[in-house]
């Protein structure tokens, strides 16, 4: 290996003579015959089983006809039958799962998954907090003159307790929902 490195030389016109020589030293050594002389050709890829290039259409005289220029692709021998088609749709693993985590919510008697709020439910808290949340807007004049403390929310006959000193506290004028405890 170290021979053939010898000789190489850094242009690439030298690498072409070095590459062409080891390759004629290695078709004596293990062929016993001589390749012929390498130079650029036209590389194309065609079938396996043409040993010989095809003859030119336009130079017969047969007129060329449009199914040489489509290129074949593998079909299907026959058609699938409605059963098989059905068995592969309707297999149980691409079936939707029958669920049996399905509750009723306790607070409304909607039906909800268990371990998460019901929607019905979630909707009143949604509607709370943005009432909730216009109060806060209304007090304060604007989103950027927000104080740092936290903020204590008290309904209808509600006192502030002796914990909510220093808070800033939004009244409403309803009664507590059942679902929003004080603590």
């Amino acid at each position: 290996m170290a021979a053939l490195l010898a000789g190489f030389s850094p242009s690439v016109s030298g690498l072409c003579c070095f590459l062409r020589r080891s390759w004629g030293q290695l078709d004596r050594i293990f062929l016993g015959w001589s390749s012929p002389p390498w130079a650029p050709a036209l590389a194309m890829q065609a079938p396996a089983i043409l040993s010989e290039p095809l003859e030119d259409a336009y130079d017969s005289n047969e007129t060329p006809s449009f199914l040489d220029s489509i290129f074949w692709m593998a079909a299907p021998k026959k058609r699938r039958t409605i059963e098989v088609n059905r068995s592969r749709r309707r297999h149980p693993n691409k079936l939707i799962k029958v669920k049996t985590n399905i509750d009723v919510c306790p607070d409304c008697g909607h039906m909800k998954l268990k371990h998460v709020l019901c929607d019905y439910c979630y909707k009143k808290v949604r509607t709370e907090t943005a009432l909730i949340r216009a109060k806060i807007r209304e007090q304060e004049g604007g989103p950027h003159k927000t104080p740092t403390v936290e903020t204590v929310v008290l309904y209808e006959g509600e006192k502030p307790r002796e914990q909510d000193q220093g808070k800033r506290i939004i009244e409403r004028e309803r009664k507590r929902p059942s679902w929003f405890p004080l603590d």
